[in-house]
């Protein structure tokens, strides 16, 4: 029987198949999923922000989209992960709320979407899929035997990426 494990906010998660690891709202948040689909494990990040050198004394390194990932794929390749087989998918990155002010402030989603495709590319890991932007925060689930992400938010009908 299969588990699905729970990521906080800031938070990030691994697991084998054929368990998955989910994340509930993603509003301006990014949910990185990254598996190996050879040996059919992957891990799921819930990232707030997307640059921790814009904060001074940052203790999660979960928190931003650069750090996240880098400790992610770190975590991948402690449990045998191959970092040239790791393929990604994002989701979530959404502008929540309408402003008259365009300031980068107010734009967190599109940044950390923005911050998680560099720092993918950086890494040269194919980011084969993503459901980003928009209005509507979203619930995930990653299941790393398959490669499946499933997106859920209210009125939508769930989509598999």
């Amino acid at each position: 029987m299969s588990e699905i494990i729970k990521v906080g906010m800031a938070d990030l998660k691994t697991c084998k198949a054929p368990d998955g690891v989910t994340t509930l709202g993603l509003g301006s948040c990014v949910g990185i999923a990254i598996r190996d689909p050879i040996l059919k494990i992957g891990g799921l990040a819930h990232a707030m922000l997307p640059d921790s050198t814009r904060i001074k004394n940052n203790t999660n390194a979960y928190k931003f989209v650069d750090t996240g990932i880098d400790e992610l794929v770190a975590e991948l390749v402690k449990q045998g992960a191959s970092k040239t087989r790791l393929v990604a998918k994002i989701a979530g990155g959404a502008q929540m709320f309408t402003f008259q002010n365009k300031s980068d402030m107010v734009r967190v989603g599109e940044q950390n979407v923005m911050a998680s495709k560099k720092k993918l590319a950086e890494l040269g890991i194919p980011l084969l899929a993503e459901d980003t932007g928009l209005n509507f925060g979203r619930t995930v689930v990653f299941y790393p035997e398959n490669g499946n992400f499933v997106i859920r938010a209210v009125g939508k009908d769930e989509k598999v990426i």
